[in-house]
């Protein structure tokens, strides 16, 4: 048994109260990093065309990641990806900036989604009706293709960052606090991109 299947199989049933085509699984990737933006997808898969071996994006290797992502962008009924930008996150704070990007993604979808089911324990106050759902990336189809989404998208963008400052890593630990992160950050200082709010770039500025 995955780890997936464990962590959804200690949680109840997950009831939900719409029974139309319109469902968006909302999920983001990024909060952790202390690079970059945050970026969130919104999905609304197509019941006539299931996708099989949708799974947290975590629990899968990065070459089935990039082929459920393909399978979803051409299965879907819809889908958008959106993004809250590192300057953003400094300015709002990585809660209120993830659930800007949540809410940019589900305002690009066509068509609009009906009901929504958002990764985590709170909406992003958009105005269409759902509910939060804890381990939700494990437990509905719609939330793992959007965690795939999200995560495809947000590791791209590490590798481009690496390609233009291969120093630092970017393309091993995508922007995460990582030993080898944190020494090219004292070593080589805080680029554009990386967040001035968070403790480890802030102190580093500090110093400067």
């Amino acid at each position: 048994m995955t780890s997936s299947r464990r962590r959804s199989s200690e949680l109840p049933p997950l009831v939900v109260p719409y029974a139309g085509v319109r469902l968006a699984g909302v999920d983001e990737v990024g909060r952790g990093p202390l690079v970059g933006a945050v970026v969130a997808a919104a999905v609304i898969l197509d019941p006539d065309r299931p996708i099989q071996g949708l799974a947290d994006s975590k629990a899968l290797s990065a070459r089935r990641r990039e082929a459920l992502d393909l399978e979803i962008r051409e299965g879907a009924l819809a889908f958008a990806v959106a993004e809250a930008s590192a300057t953003e996150v400094d300015e709002l704070n990585i809660f209120h900036a993830t659930h800007l990007a949540m809410r940019r993604a589900i305002d690009a979808l066509a068509p609009a989604a009906e009901y929504l089911l958002v990764d985590g324990n709170r909406l992003p106050g958009h105005h269409v009706p759902g509910q939060a759902v804890v381990k939700g990336d494990a437990r509905h189809p719609a939330i793992a293709a959007a965690s795939i989404l999200a995560k495809v998208t947000r590791d791209a963008q590490m590798v481009e960052l690496d390609a233009r400052h291969p120093d630092y890593g970017f393309s091993r630990h995508k922007g995460y606090p990582t030993r080898e992160h944190l020494a090219a950050l004292e070593r080589l200082g805080a680029l554009p991109e990386h967040r001035r709010s968070f403790g480890p770039v802030r102190r580093q500025l500090a110093l400067l």
